[in-house]
């Protein structure tokens, strides 16, 4: 739990040091996520880990197993999940790239432009917005 930390407003965050860019990583905890962590406080496993997983590549099984009970055709991976985190958590949901990157630990926008998706979602909302603008500015006839 040395990982997470509370803000002077009482916020859950997951404060953290990357290590392959050694980036800082600041992520606010929503409230699915504080609830699957207080599920498992109490579960005997070694207190560096918030939750009972031993590897990576054991937390991928695991989530091969998900899959295969639940029908789902897709590879699930941990790098998959950070991915889904990055696109239809964030990106789909308007928070910027320059954010995502940062929570990310991202070194560069670059990196993080890997992981976004241009949906027709964003595309239709974003031209929304650059219409009415345009409806605002257009002289009368």
């Amino acid at each position: 739990m040395e990982h997470i930390v509370k803000d002077a407003q009482g916020q859950s965050w997951i404060r953290k040091e990357r290590n392959k860019t050694k980036n800082m990583c600041n992520i606010p905890l929503l409230k699915p996520a504080l609830l699957i962590l207080e599920k498992y406080q109490s579960f005997p496993f070694p207190k560096v880990r918030l939750l009972p997983v031993l590897s990576n590549q054991k937390m991928n099984a695991y989530l091969k197993e998900i899959a295969d009970v639940s029908g789902i055709k897709k590879n699930l991976t941990t790098h998959c999940a950070r991915h889904t985190f990055a696109t239809t958590v964030t990106l789909a949901n308007n928070v910027s790239i320059e954010i995502v990157s940062k929570m990310l630990g991202h070194s560069s926008i670059k990196m993080t432009q890997q992981y976004a998706r241009i949906m027709n979602k964003s595309i239709a909302q974003e031209m929304a917005k650059v219409d009415a603008y345009l409806q605002k500015q257009e002289p009368s006839i």
